[in-house]
């Protein structure tokens, strides 16, 4: 059995709501948000892979938590990559429950999260990047594991991604959290042409020292590379070659990782 606390807690540490259950937990938050509240999710033991949701207009993501996680409700310039409907309003459903033993072992994409924030801490995938062009949270890194596909745009929501400020030494990184199998990569650059430029090519690097090329076209659907399997804790997106056209804006929309725990 794992105990799984779910909470919401104000700017002052008062908590508004919370729930306790034995690998199970829900409850429906009756209020509006407040600059500052949070949500917290706490297992234990720890170092399991928890299905939760943090709003039902983002949908349930499955995690590998291990620790105390805290998830900042997003407010101004933060919220500008999700839904309106995400955090709006003053009925709220959440819940978070242990992984079936199936869901953990079936062939998947092991990055997408939609619960990731630019300081996630305890909750897995998590994305992060070396520059993100004006720090600003629509073009952050977690843009990329997001599971939003559509990239026939710029900015703010659906339209997010991650921008790497012209920088040619930008880089990109996926933690997992743990070891996981990995046998196939699917990029989607962002392609508001003749905004965007593209990358000819990308470089991604295992941490097992491993290293695949990618040679990437003018494309706005997925472009898919079958690779050896390898067992990784995370990986790198980055020796970005610009295509040598007029436009200065690469970008990506989502990195996908297929295979297994």
């Amino acid at each position: 059995m794992v105990t799984i606390l779910l909470k919401i807690q104000d700017k002052d540490g008062n908590i508004l709501l919370e729930k306790k259950g034995e690998d199970a937990v829900s409850f429906v938050y009756g209020a509006e948000y407040n600059e500052g509240d949070v949500i917290i999710l706490e297992t234990i033991p720890a170092n399991k892979h928890i299905v939760w949701q943090v709003d039902d207009a983002l949908g349930a993501a499955m995690c590998y938590v291990t620790g105390l996680v805290t998830y900042q409700i997003p407010f101004g310039e933060k919220k500008k990559v999700y839904s309106p409907k995400t955090f709006s309003g003053s009925k709220h459903y959440l819940f978070a429950r242990v992984a079936e033993e199936d869901e953990i072992a079936e062939y998947r994409n092991l990055t997408v999260n939609v619960n990731d924030l630019h300081d996630a801490v305890n909750c897995y995938p998590h994305a992060s990047a070396n520059v993100e062009t004006r720090g600003e949270s629509v073009f952050a890194a977690r843009n990329a594991i997001d599971g939003v596909l559509e990239n026939h745009g710029h900015g703010s929501w659906p339209y997010a991604s991650w921008g790497i400020n012209r920088d040619p030494n930008a880089e990109m990184r996926i933690d997992f959290g743990r070891k996981v199998t990995v046998d196939c990569l699917k990029i989607y650059l962002r392609a508001d042409f003749p905004h965007d430029s593209w990358w000819t090519k990308a470089t991604v690097t295992f941490s097992d020292g491993s290293v695949e090329v990618l040679d990437l076209v003018k494309y706005d659907r997925a472009q898919t590379f079958h690779i050896a399997a390898r067992e990784v804790e995370w990986l790198t997106f980055g020796t970005l070659i610009k295509a040598d056209d007029e436009s200065p804006f690469p970008a990506l929309t989502q990195l996908e990782a297929y295979g297994r725990e």
